[in-house]
């Protein structure tokens, strides 16, 4: 069966800069990829390759089916913007669509089911700005799911959430892989990373691939981490765990 996602030699550099170097990967059909790493080691770089946003300098970044959907982490919203919950996980179908065209019945089902998965039916008529961080996130993933494609890309998709909106990502996560979908994740968290099939460790270049036992080591971990990596018992760590925005 073809890879769902393969990579060979991939580079991405902005201006001189290499931001990303020497990643090959296989990931196949219906598994789940955690990428993990110090705060500008590439991990938001990969996925924009990943989803077409990015240019490679070197290599190539294949993903097989339609277009990957790419999550972003939720941020402050332009208070100004008058954009409903709906309005925002709708705009998931124009891609498809096209941006004159009226939905179809299939159409408002996508946008339907994903506000159900993700826990926001409920808030379908609200403005997205008004809503919490939480909330934001779980709109942003449905929007994802919305788009109906079998590469889900989410970057740092928990990070700070609420207790309910993470159970509800994590959830909906799981429900991808389950139905032969394909789901990468950047994390600063290892035990969210041990969920997944495989884990890619990241310092620009990659310190290892593999099953989550393979990678996250603790040779491995203090070569991407340093400092920042400690144990306590029998648990390993990261000092300073937030992404920097």
């Amino acid at each position: 069966m073809e890879p769902a996602i393969t990579t060979r030699g991939l580079e991405v550099r902005f201006g001189e800069v290499v931001a990303l170097s020497g990643v090959d990967l296989q990931i196949p059909a219906g598994s789940s990829l955690a990428v993990i790493g110090p705060n500008g080691s590439g991990k938001s770089t990969l996925l924009g390759a990943l989803a077409g946003t990015l240019e490679a300098a070197a290599g190539s970044a294949t993903v097989a089916g339609s277009r990957p959907a790419l999550v972003l982490q939720s941020t402050d919203v332009d208070r100004s913007l008058p954009i409903t919950v709906r309005d925002t996980v709708s705009l998931a179908r124009y891609p498809s669509l096209g941006l004159f065209r009226r939905f179809r019945a299939e159409d408002r089902r996508a946008v339907d089911e994903a506000l159900t998965r993700l826990a926001v039916d409920d808030l379908a008529g609200r403005q997205f700005h008004e809503l919490s961080g939480g909330q934001r996130q779980r709109v942003l993933v449905a929007q994802g799911l919305a788009q109906d494609t079998s590469v889900l890309l989410l970057d740092e998709p928990i990070t700070g959430l609420d207790v309910v909106s993470r159970a509800v990502i994590l959830d909906v996560v799981d429900e991808e892989v389950a139905a032969g979908g394909t789901v990468v994740v950047t994390t600063h968290n290892l035990d969210d990373a041990r969920r997944c099939d495989q884990v890619l460790l990241l310092d620009t270049s990659p310190i290892a691939v593999g099953s989550p036992d393979e990678v996250l080591t603790e040779e491995h971990l203090r070569r991407a981490f340093g400092g920042k990596f400690i144990r306590i018992g029998d648990e390993m760590l990261l000092d300073d765990p937030h992404h920097t925005h």
